[in-house]
């Protein structure tokens, strides 16, 4: 099969077994329905639309909580934070139906919702104070670094279950590492592993706010701390070596016109004819251009979060749902989505925004589709656009797929050439991961 297992990243044994030590373990595990109503718990969120502004209110109350520097909090270890949930889509068939799709497997979009809510939960955890009921932080996905799968299909008849905690600390930021394992044969097996990077905000959600130091307490745990460190300095780097920043390497100025020459349309008069106007597409090819997908959601209260904003596990189902549907379009066949990467949550979505997505086919490699959704609020009081976030999603498919073109003029680079460059670096570093 051209289908590659990851490498999971997961806990070492020996540190798992350390993290769920001493823990009063109980012999039920919580499940996703009791992590939201505890999220809600702890922020004091509203259950009613119309109560939110004042729920909202109340909270201010809890700035005199905050602390003004972060030597003043109590350091926390990783075991501090380290939960497990139960997804029990085996012992408890009525839920199943939530988490089914069309091809009897789980609804991988479900899974970022629940990932997204564990990932919150854990880091309020890792801020508990033991006298205060609510939170005065307010604690927002701001970046999903990396989610590589091991598996093609999620099994929609045997309990799943997460595990998490904090595994990197920065000022007023962390970084969550969560699995997903599935039970199967009496055992459970490793699914997928996620890396989330949170941020800590003051009780209105407008400052950054402190948050509790994390202390690692065996080599594991420095190791795990020390990946946290080169995880930031790697998102710097791909930041500052942005194509939004600084031109294309020379490789990647080669590889743009080279399928400039590539769809040159020779066939007229001479060679002093030929136009850089005229363009044909190579055989097993489609332009990008006719390589997406669009769609419209209209945000309902239904979808808001503890903080009245529209939920980030939401937006990320909605575009990965985009996203399948774009590649199983071009590929005319059924996707499997083998890595999710640099979800960057640029701005909040308001409940009632019209949220308009765009997903693109950026690069292809034989069975591979690297997908990009752009997500963009749209305000039909002043009619203007404002992107949220950008998604890339790394596919494979069930056949090999035609190779996607941009289209180039000129020898210069079109905003296609610098989509399929970003896609082109995107899947390259997920295929370094797995």
């Amino acid at each position: 099969s051209a289908y590659r297992l990851c490498i999971m990243r997961k806990l070492p044994s020996v540190l798992a077994r350390t993290l769920t030590s001493g823990t009063s373990a109980s012999p039920r595990l919580p499940d996703m329905s009791e992590v939201r109503s505890k999220l809600r718990d702890i922020v004091g969120a509203s259950t009613n639309w119309r109560d939110h502004v004042q729920a909202m209110q109340e909270r201010k109350a809890l700035h005199t909580l905050l602390a003004k520097r972060q030597e003043d909090l109590p350091p926390r270890r990783m075991k501090d934070s380290y939960l497990e949930v139960i997804l029990p889509l085996g012992s408890q068939p009525e839920i199943r139906e939530k988490y089914l799709n069309v091809h009897n497997s789980v609804r991988f979009g479900r899974i970022l919702e629940d990932l997204d809510s564990l990932g919150v939960l854990i880091c309020y955890t890792h801020t508990k104070q033991e006298m205060q009921p609510r939170s005065p932080l307010s604690i927002v996905t701001a970046l999903v670094d990396k989610i590589n799968l091991c598996q093609k299909i999620i099994h929609p008849d045997c309990d799943i279950k997460f595990t998490g905690n904090v595994s990197w600390v920065g000022k007023t930021s962390m970084e969550v590492k969560m699995h997903m394992l599935q039970l199967h044969g009496g055992d459970y097996s490793p699914v997928l592993d996620a890396t989330f990077v949170m941020v800590a905000r003051d009780p209105e959600n407008k400052r950054p706010a402190f948050v509790n130091p994390l202390i690692p307490e065996s080599p594991e745990e420095e190791e795990i701390f020390k990946q946290g460190e080169l995880n930031k300095l790697k998102r710097i780097d791909f930041s500052t070596a942005s194509l939004l920043k600084m031109a294309p390497t020379a490789e990647e100025r080669n590889i743009v016109h080279d399928i400039f020459l590539n769809t040159l349309d020779t066939r007229q008069e001479g060679e002093g004819t030929v136009s850089f106007q005229s363009r044909k597409l190579p055989p097993n090819s489609v332009w990008m251009e006719d390589a997406k997908l669009k769609g419209l959601q209209i945000c309902h209260p239904e979808e808001r979060n503890i903080f009245n904003r529209i939920f980030g596990g939401f937006l990320m189902r909605k575009a990965f749902e985009l996203g399948w549907a774009t590649a199983c379009s071009y590929g005319s066949s059924r996707p499997f989505i083998i890595s999710v990467d640099d979800i960057m949550f640029q701005k909040p979505v308001e409940v009632g925004s019209l949220l308009l997505l765009s997903g693109q086919v950026c690069y292809t490699e034989k069975n591979y589709i690297q997908i990009r959704v752009h997500s963009e609020v749209y305000n039909a009081n002043t009619r203007e656009h404002h992107t949220t976030n950008i998604f890339h999603f790394t596919f494979i498919s069930e056949n090999e797929v035609p190779q996607v073109v941009p289209k180039t003029y000129g020898g210069k680079y079109s905003i296609k050439s610098m989509l399929y460059l970003d896609g082109k670096r995107h899947f390259t570093a997920v295929m370094k991961e797995i």
